[in-house]
């Protein structure tokens, strides 16, 4: 393996987000209404020297204020689902560990459906329901999971398993009380969504994955040392209690964050670490951010094709992800068996 130097680490994140510029071109342009090459770059420019007054309005309606958010908006929920599935694969040491293992996904969608039986189909309540459901999840997991005053990783897991179980079983009960309107507004939800618009500005959502992500990164060579084991890691000098902390809190809230708005997505947080390491190692100094980058792609692509598959009918962005993410996590299973 490759010794990680900030050359390396740079060349291989400068390469990422340059295909993930060029999937957002293709993104912008792809669409119920296709946008000319010619026209988009030309659009593009106007808005780079500051004269996006002079775009053609049915132009500047389609690409900036309704694919270019939605993009943003996925790029976000990739990168912020990418990030805590690593971070939960390294607090669990669970290979198949993802963002939802702990139940935040559960908790998010009870908030989502009592926001939907006493607001009804109000957007803005939605999301904040279903955070202030996620929030309420992760307490409850962090209570549950404490073993002699600090995070024990099997309790942790044992503790999320039973508590999505319980959620799941209130969440179907509660199913069964809305009416058909809400019914399948919610079960769309539940698939994974990008379509709807949120009440909150994007620049505080990509704020927290910041913060949020930053603060795992900050852990990234203490996740090292913890994977061959926490009394291993504690010899070396790691501070077990205060990295599992700051891992569980940071991933647990990336989760909140990206299920509140966009519902459960799934296998992006599975399969990308699993493919980023793959590709390039298992050094967490490089997963993390190799892993945000991979993820934006990721929901990225699968909104795309969600979006045109079927045009002018859109597909649930969940899923693509779960139609592609399957046969990809059987090969990756099939690799590791050989």
């Amino acid at each position: 393996m490759q010794p990680l130097t900030p050359r390396r680490l740079a060349w291989i994140c400068g390469g990422l987000a340059a295909l993930l510029l060029v999937v957002v071109v293709v993104s912008l342009k792809l669409g119920a209404v296709p946008i000319s090459v010619t026209d988009l770059v030309v659009n593009l420019g106007r808005v780079a020297i500051g004269r996006s007054d002079s775009l053609p309005s049915d132009q500047r309606l389609i690409v900036f204020e309704i694919r270019l958010p939605r993009i943003l908006l996925g790029i976000l929920v990739g990168a912020a689902l990418s990030v805590a599935g690593a971070g939960f694969q390294a607090l669990l040491r669970n290979p198949l560990a993802d963002p939802y293992v702990l139940g935040v996904s559960s908790g998010a969608a009870l908030g989502a459906i009592f926001s939907l039986l006493v607001a009804g189909q109000t957007t803005a309540a939605m999301p904040f329901a279903a955070f202030a459901g996620a929030a309420l999840t992760i307490g409850a997991v962090y209570l549950l999971g404490r073993r002699g005053g600090y995070l024990d990783s099997y309790t942790l897991l044992l503790a999320g398993i039973v508590t999505a179980s319980f959620l799941s079983a209130v969440i179907m009960f509660l199913m069964t009380t809305l009416s058909g309107r809400d019914l399948r507004g919610m079960a769309f939800w539940l698939m994974g969504d990008l379509s709807s618009p949120i009440p909150v500005d994007l620049k505080w959502l990509f704020l927290v994955l910041a913060l949020s992500a930053g603060a795992i990164y900050t852990t990234a060579a203490d996740l090292n040392l913890l994977l061959t084991g926490e009394q291993e890691a504690m010899h070396l000098g790691v501070d077990v209690p205060r990295v599992k902390l700051v891992v569980y809190v940071s991933a647990s809230l990336l989760t909140g964050v990206a299920v509140s708005v966009s519902g459960a997505i799934g296998y992006v947080g599975l399969l990308v670490p699993h493919v980023m390491r793959l590709l390039f190692g298992t050094d967490y100094r490089l997963l993390i951010p190799t892993a945000a980058i991979g993820g934006a792609i990721a929901i990225v692509v699968a909104d795309t094709l969600a979006r045109t598959i079927v045009a002018p009918t859109e597909l649930p962005v969940g899923a693509m992800t779960a139609m592609a993410g399957a046969p990809v996590f059987i090969y990756l299973l099939r690799r590791r068996m050989q």
